[in-house]
């Protein structure tokens, strides 16, 4: 997997982003270019129009991100609205993405564990990257992202991590700030807390599931255009998550389950997690994403029969050491083994 390692003002790190990942950052585009006509009859110039339509609220709000992303674009030699469209990409399709992410959180006496399967459509594993940012005034970042954009699925030199599972329930909303972006504020901040207060400062454009943590504990957010809903760690300071909401707001005519598998995989994650007794190690926490139990639509997916994704990456992150284990690939099947660590 590419790791690109980028530092300086946010032109510098976007610049750098794009200039070291450009031949992948160009294949994103085509990737979602494809996706997008086929999953939401729009192609790219409606994509990227759609895209620009973010712009009052970031060049407002978040002028240090847009900054990255023009120098992003310059660097990969491509379009700014084609990085907008990029980082907007769960917004702009409405809904109609899913993918088959497996989450959890883990605070044990000793440590802090967080991790996931992310799920996709193979064709995208090529363009996968590992990022690690070097911010001034603000912690360090390590993350696996798609080519292109700026926020995704790490942690930082406070401790903070967060993982992302997609929710499938349509409608965005242009004065709130888009998932991706969301996942970078998040990268940014210096504890659980102050995470969870800057994605609230604005809300999140379209729906998802963040799982935030660090070494006190964690937290995940259920995220609509409309409303942020918080659940605790349970009674073993644990907290699971898949493509569906757990708590549905009443104006949801339907749970947001993106596939028919989601509601078998988190039965299947607490199950596995309560077989782990009161404390696990890191060994013990990627033993859960290894599971076949429901196979193809497992924990550990696989692209066959109706199912479009398969587990691109695995990530097992001890908060309490800074460190985390990646494996490209399925966790049965691996391509690479890659550590990032802050410790």
């Amino acid at each position: 997997m590419l790791t690109i390692n980028a530092s300086g003002s946010p032109h510098e790190i976007g610049f750098e982003h794009g200039r070291q990942a450009a031949p992948l950052v160009a294949r994103s585009i085509t990737f979602y270019t494809g996706l997008f006509q086929k999953k939401s009859k729009m192609d790219w110039s409606q994509v990227r129009q759609t895209a620009l339509k973010w712009v009052p609220h970031l060049d407002a709000h978040y002028p240090a991100l847009a900054k990255e992303m023009k120098g992003l674009a310059e660097g990969a030699g491509v379009e700014y609205s084609d990085i907008l469209a990029l980082n907007i990409r769960t917004e702009i399709a409405f809904g109609m993405f899913s993918d088959g992410c497996t989450a959890l959180s883990w605070k044990t006496e000793e440590k802090s564990f967080l991790g996931q399967n992310w799920d996709w459509m193979p064709a995208q594993k090529e363009n996968l990257i590992i990022a690690n940012i070097a911010q001034i005034g603000k912690p360090n970042i390590s993350m696996v992202t798609e080519a292109g954009i700026i926020g995704k699925i790490g942690l930082n030199s406070a401790g903070v991590g967060v993982c992302l599972n997609a929710i499938r329930i349509q409608g965005c909303d242009f004065s709130r700030t888009p998932v991706h972006l969301c996942l970078r504020l998040i990268l940014e901040s210096t504890s659980l807390d102050a995470a969870v207060t800057a994605v609230e400062q604005y809300g999140c454009a379209a729906a998802a599931h963040m799982l935030i943590a660090d070494p006190n504990g964690s937290m995940g957010l259920e995220l609509t255009h409309k409303t942020v809903v918080k659940l605790p760690m349970d009674g073993k300071s644990r907290v699971f998550h898949s493509n569906h909401l757990l708590q549905t707001p009443s104006w949801v005519t339907d749970d947001g389950m993106a596939l028919g598998d989601s509601k078998e995989r988190v039965v299947r994650i607490r199950q596995l997690s309560d077989k782990l007794g009161a404390f696990p190690d890191e060994e013990d926490i990627k033993t859960v994403f290894t599971d076949e139990d429901g196979y193809p639509g497992s924990i550990n997916r696989a692209c066959e029969g109706k199912s479009e994704s398969a587990t691109l990456f695995n990530i097992v992150m001890d908060l309490t050491a800074k460190t985390a284990d990646v494996i490209k690939g399925r966790p049965t099947d691996p391509d690479e083994n890659i550590k990032l660590s802050f410790a």
